[in-house]
């Protein structure tokens, strides 16, 4: 392991525990590194501003100088580029319509679309477009992992019925978000376009926040023909994959 390996090992270590911190004795633990490498790139991270230490406690916490590098990559970061690729490589393995969306207020956004040429089906996408939270695979998925106020914000209004399988009962709702986020998928059951399902499921960023949701569209005879597991298989994996990616990014 090199030295700069080392240095990013400790902070990573520090800031995966930033509720806590870390003593000394706890960061030598879990890097597995000599006490006296520790010591010194502590001190170095301390003297640059980019951890601090409470003389009180003993505990080392990642600073906001580190929340300004992260907040300006983030500022600047394309994730549409980024989640292309693996994207492409989901739809090339399903051969069915990829899309991934992005909470937007009360509203999901498409993001990007990778349509199959053969549907045949017109599909409520498009790149841009604004799509319903309650009903959409995708908007499950965001809504289920959104704050409890935004949550109630959507449950407060009127449901509206896109078609006689949309959800319109506030209860009815909560359940469905619940379970969301006990299997990590949501299926759409023809609730917005007839004879179109979508499953879908969460990307998440590296410190665990929700980042967008990918999603598979698909004609609702496949479930009928085979059942969809392949399907919720695919879309777990490829956004397993991704949230992994952003660690890289």
């Amino acid at each position: 392991m090199s030295s700069l390996d080392k240095v990013f090992t400790v902070i990573e270590t520090v800031v995966s525990h930033q509720g806590t911190g870390l003593n000394f004795a706890a960061v030598v633990a879990e890097t597995g590194l000599p006490k006296s490498t520790v010591h010194r790139i502590l001190k170095y991270l301390t003297g640059v501003g980019y951890l601090s230490f409470s003389p009180d406690t003993k505990i080392y916490r990642g600073t906001l100088k580190l929340a300004g590098l992260g907040a300006e990559v983030m500022a600047n970061f394309d994730l549409r580029k980024h989640i292309h690729p693996q994207l492409l490589k989901l739809h090339r393995e399903s051969e069915h319509t990829c899309n991934m969306g992005v909470k937007n207020g009360n509203d999901g956004i498409f993001v990007d679309k990778i349509e199959s040429r053969d549907f045949g089906i017109k599909l409520f996408s498009e790149v841009g477009k604004s799509f319903p939270l309650h009903c959409t695979a995708m908007g499950k998925v965001l809504l289920a992992y959104a704050q409890t106020p935004e949550i109630d914000e959507i449950l407060f209004q009127p449901l509206t019925a896109y078609t006689d399988k949309t959800i319109t009962d506030q209860q009815v709702l909560v359940k469905e978000l619940e379970k969301v986020k006990m299997s990590g998928y949501a299926i759409d059951w023809e609730e917005i376009t007839r004879g179109i399902m979508c499953v879908a499921a969460p990307v998440f960023g590296v410190a665990a926040e929700l980042v967008c949701a990918i999603s598979v569209a698909f004609p609702s005879y496949i479930y009928t023909d085979r059942g969809i597991d392949t399907e919720i298989e695919a879309i777990k994996r490829h956004a397993e994959a991704i949230s992994g990616s952003f660690n890289h990014a």
